[in-house]
C-alpha cells in the first residue's frame, strides 16, 4: 500500500516558491479537489495571506501560532481534503513537523511543505531541518547568486549591511532589513568577510 508523502520543497529567498505554491493549489482546485493552506503566524508579511513577489496573492485557511498543536487546527476540518499545503515551514517546531507527517500516514493525505533550508547565520531553521530529516520527498529549488552561480545561503542586510547579529525570526522588509541570495562562495566573502588569498597561501 502506497501512502500519502510528506514533501519539503526549498531554497533560499527569490526562488519562485510562493509563485508554485499558488499554481499547484490553482491546479488542484481547478480539477474540483478541495485543499487547506496554512501558514505560521509569526510569518507577519501578508497578514493572513500569502502573496508572490509578482503580487499575486492567497488568502491562508489557518494560521498556526507558536507550539500550537497541527491535530487541533485540522480536528474536524480534514473531510474531503485531497491535499495540505504550508507556506514559510521553516518557521514551525519539530513537533509540529512530526504531527503532518503522522497526517500523511494516518490520513492518506498529503502534505506539501515550502519553506527555507538556512537562515541567514548558515544554520538550520528547526522546521527545515526536521523536514529534511522525515520528509518522504526534498525538491530543491534554484535561484542564482549575483554571480551567476546556484544560490543556497542567504544573506540578511541591515540598513544595506551585511549582519550576523539578531534575532533568527526577522521578516523580510521589516526594521529597515532585507534578504539576498548567496553562492557559498559570496556569502563567505561578503558576510563573512573571509579572505581567500589568505587562505590559499596557508594551504601551499
Amino acid at each position: 500500500m502506497v501512502l500519502a508523502k510528506l514533501i519539503f520543497k526549498y531554497s533560499t529567498m527569490n526562488s519562485g516558491k510562493t509563485m508554485d505554491l499558488i499554481r499547484t493549489i490553482y491546479n488542484y482546485e481547478e480539477n474540483g479537489y478541495k485543499i487547506i493552506l496554512l501558514k505560521p503566524f509569526v510569518d507577519s508579511k501578508a497578514g493572513n495571506y500569502i502573496e508572490t513577489r509578482a503580487g499575486l496573492k492567497r488568502k491562508v485557511d489557518y494560521l498556526i501560532k507558536n507550539n500550537e498543536s497541527i491535530f487541533n487546527i485540522l480536528k474536524g476540518n480534514l473531510k474531503n481534503v485531497k491535499c495540505i499545503f504550508i507556506d514559510e515551514t521553516q518557521f514551525l517546531n519539530e513537533s509540529q513537523i512530526d504531527e503532518l507527517f503522522l497526517i500523511t500516514k494516518a490520513l492518506d493525505i498529503p502534505v506539501i511543505c515550502y519553506g527555507l533550508r538556512n537562515n541567514f547565520k548558515m544554520e538550520f531553521f528547526s522546521g527545515s531541518k526536521r523536514l529534511l530529516e522525515i520528509a518522504d520527498t526534498l525538491e530543491e529549488f534554484k535561484t542564482l547568486c549575483h554571480c551567476g552561480r546556484v544560490a543556497r545561503y542567504v544573506g540578511r542586510k541591515v540598513n544595506g549591511k551585511y549582519a550576523l547579529e539578531g534575532d533568527t525570526i526577522v521578516i523580510d522588509g521589516e526594521k529597515d532589513i532585507e534578504y539576498k541570495p548567496l553562492c557559498g562562495y559570496h556569502y563567505l566573502k561578503e558576510v563573512r568577510h573571509i579572505d581567500f588569498d589568505k587562505i590559499k597561501e596557508e594551504l601551499k
